[in-house]
């Protein structure tokens, strides 16, 4: 016996309407035993939270592009000065990290390369003279202070989730300042960057995309030895 168009059309929605039915009952979450209750494990908060809820968006943005800033501001210096780069060796490398990079309190010799050019008149390479900085422990946290010179910057170190590294965010005194304005307070001196340990006894500070003259700064970071300057 052949069915009219209108009989086969409800039995296909009859036949549908079962198979959803199947597949919800499929879907049911099973029940729990008594006195049991559905628990979720939360992890451990992140520790780029605390540095993360400080920063500005900007020096947020900086810090996500740092590797863009290591391959142009290294472009950019290989061409003109190649053997000032290599002579550098791991200090310019972007991937030379070791870990434990939280530094000891006390005086270091510090020195910075700018490196990149920004603008058609600035340098793609410049070594700038040395000077003394400072790590000490303020309020818990390790903080770095630049001692002498008209431009000091000085800022602190936070644990980042990356083993390899530390974030600074910091801010610059200038000239006869006797103490660097608190990070945010004037955006245009704001600095953030990244803080690594590279070899026993030797850290860099680097700055990606700073306010101004380059693409990238890097700070060399070794411990005086009081023990051999001169008297």
């Amino acid at each position: 016996m052949s069915l009219n168009r209108r009989t086969r059309l409800q039995i296909a929605r009859a036949t549908a309407l079962i198979a959803l039915a199947l597949l919800a009952g499929c879907a049911t979450k099973p029940k729990l035993p008594p006195g049991v209750t559905p628990s979720v494990e939360v992890g451990p908060p992140l520790k780029s939270e605390a540095w993360k809820a400080v920063a500005t968006d900007a020096d947020e943005d900086r810090l996500a592009r740092l590797g863009l800033a290591w391959q142009e501001a290294l472009a950019d210096a290989k061409k003109s000065d190649p053997g000032d780069v290599a002579r550098e060796d791991k200090l310019l490398l972007p991937r030379s990290a070791l870990p434990m990079p939280a530094p000891t309190p006390g005086s270091y010799n510090c020195r910075m390369i700018a490196l990149g050019r920004v603008t058609a008149k600035d340098k793609p390479y410049e070594s700038f003279r040395p000077f003394f900085c400072y790590v000490q422990v303020e309020d818990g946290q390790l903080t770095i202070v630049k001692q002498t010179g008209s431009q000091r910057p000085a800022g602190r170190l936070w644990e980042d989730d990356e083993a390899t590294r530390m974030i600074f965010l910091g801010s610059l005194a200038l000239r006869d300042e006797e103490a660097p304005l608190a990070y945010g307070d004037d955006p245009k001196r704001n600095m953030a960057g990244v803080f690594e340990r590279i070899a026993p006894f030797k850290w860099r500070l680097v700055i990606p995309w700073p306010q101004s003259g380059s693409k990238l700064n890097i700070f060399e970071l070794t411990p005086v030895d009081f023990a051999n300057q001169p008297k």
